[in-house]
């Protein structure tokens, strides 16, 4: 039987969610036997597209089985998707809802499927650490995802629904890299409003952006850097190098675990040419609060009775 080929598409290679991705599909690939073949967006979507198509339009001896990928930008790309259905080759999107899935599932009974976050509940935890850590409220500056991402909008409504209502948000939008995030803040800061905003907290959609505004906080000349660097940072993926290990050294105060998508997809993908069970139309990762939310709230208890 030839080996399993999978094409796996990252958004970009310097995300840490974006590394781990890769580090957890070689780790899925070299234990079901499959030859992975990784590809970097580079945050483009038309690039994404083009490099999809390219493989899915190369030769039947070269071509993957599965495509497995996260998309860039806005489109999750349900042309490049009826192309690879027709080539009878395996189709997964990363971290997004796709219409066109069921179709896709019915017309050519192919292996098509959607692995993602439920990034409407790890908003609802970060509304939920906020409030732990926050119980007096106050002005919290969240940093988002790219206007397009899909995930960014759900991560958004999450957290209005559990936010306290003693809780004012300020946004300001990065694209999932603590560099974009470290700029966008750093322009807030800039602005002479910002200097009349008595800041809480610091809410970040992932990570690297958590880490990217504490950064821009260090280098601002801001009467108010040094008490604003004691506000708890809050970030979100919680990969065991980065996030984890960013709140074990206080650096951010809470992260939310969620842990890579595409192992989960290349262990489905296997089980299905080997055995032929379709997998789920849609399957959620788990998320949690690191730490637990009762950790945060006696960690909030004790900063408090410091003050006094």
């Amino acid at each position: 039987m030839p080996k399993l080929r999978i094409l796996l598409s990252v958004m970009n290679s310097s995300n840490d969610f974006q590394i781990e991705q890769v580090k957890g599909a070689r780790q899925a690939a070299a234990r079901v036997g499959a030859d992975l073949e990784i590809v970097d967006a580079q945050d483009d979507g038309i690039l994404q597209s083009q490099q999809l198509l390219s493989r899915v339009q190369s030769s039947a001896e070269t071509r993957p089985n599965a495509v497995i990928f996260e998309p860039a930008g806005s489109t999750v790309h349900p042309h490049v998707a009826q192309a690879a259905a027709a080539a009878g080759m395996g189709w997964v999107v990363l971290s997004r809802d796709a219409d066109y899935i069921a179709n896709l599932r019915v017309s050519s009974r192919i292996p098509a499927f959607v692995v993602a976050a439920d990034h409407e509940e790890i908003g609802r935890i970060q509304g939920r650490q906020l409030a732990a850590l926050l119980p007096r409220g106050g002005m919290v500056l969240t940093i988002q995802g790219p206007s397009h991402s899909k995930a960014a909008h759900l991560r958004y409504d999450g957290l209005l629904e559990t936010k306290p209502e003693n809780i004012q948000l300020r946004a300001v939008r990065g694209h999932w890299t603590e560099s974009s995030a470290q700029k966008a803040v750093s322009s807030w800061l800039d602005l002479s409003t910002s200097r009349a905003t008595d800041i809480a907290a610091i809410c970040a959609q992932d990570d690297s952006m958590a880490m990217g505004a504490r950064k821009a906080f260090e280098q601002c000349t801001h009467e108010l850097r040094q008490s604003w660097l004691q506000i708890p940072f809050l970030g979100c993926d919680g990969m065991p190098e980065t996030g984890q290990k960013w709140v074990d050294r206080g650096l951010l105060t809470a992260t939310v675990f969620s842990p890579p998508t595409a192992p989960i997809a290349i262990d489905q993908i296997a089980r299905f040419l080997s055995g032929g069970t379709m997998p789920p139309a849609r399957i959620l990762t788990e998320t949690r609060s690191i730490p637990d939310l009762g950790t945060l709230s006696t960690k909030a208890q004790t900063a408090s009775q410091g003050l006094r």
